[in-house]
């Protein structure tokens, strides 16, 4: 029998290209927002190591030009030095706080490399089952066993209308690529969040 021309009206998906478009988009938008993060610490990293040198020099500077007796001198040096130890301190505060970023940017684009498989999985066994696929076809099995332990915990969770030509709308699919992106945005959220705990100077 013939494919029922009315469900597929109703269902459509794009097609593969376009999939692997988004896909791709998706990817570079992570990273280039990745490198904008890391320049922008880098930035920031420089202009506190300016301000703190500027601020020692100055500090300096002005204690020592108010020299008076030799007690007024040795206090200014030590609270000078006091000052010098506390600047050093806050600069390697910020260079940690630059390197657990760019840790955390590297763990960011493992995380996005991860849902991006999981996601091309995910959608590969949809298109499969939209274009009737054969089920005794290698590629075929190849996708439905790697995908399997990403689809199982939503695989019945909604009904699948097929056609009588075994072309077949796996919307639990559509379900597990919303779930994971969901997943996906929250690690990357707590990542960013950690990674931009402001360094207080």
């Amino acid at each position: 029998m013939g494919s029922n021309p009315t469900l597929s009206a109703r269902y459509r998906f794009p097609d593969a290209p376009t999939i692997h478009t988004l896909c791709w988009l998706g990817y570079a938008m992570s990273d280039e927002k990745l490198a904008i993060d890391e320049a922008r610490r880098a930035a920031q990293h420089e202009t506190v190591k300016s301000q703190v040198e500027g601020e020692v020099q100055s500090e300096i500077g002005e204690r020592a030009a108010t020299k008076g007796t030799p007690g007024e001198a040795q206090r200014i040096d030590q609270v000078a030095g006091e000052f010098r130890s506390k600047a050093v301190n806050e600069v390697v505060d910020t260079e940690r706080e630059v390197e657990r970023g760019r840790g955390l940017a590297r763990v960011s684009q493992v995380v996005d490399y991860i849902f991006w498989v999981i996601y091309a999985l995910l959608g590969m066994r949809f298109l499969l089952a939209l274009l009737a696929a054969r089920s005794s076809a290698g590629f075929v099995q190849f996708i439905v066993t790697v995908s399997n332990p990403f689809y199982a915990p939503f695989r019945g969770i909604v009904a699948s209308p097929s056609t009588d030509a075994g072309h077949t709308l796996l919307l639990p699919v559509v379900v597990a690529i919303i779930s994971y992106a969901l997943l996906h945005l929250g690690i990357n959220a707590l990542l960013r969040m950690i990674a931009h705990r402001k360094t207080e100077i």
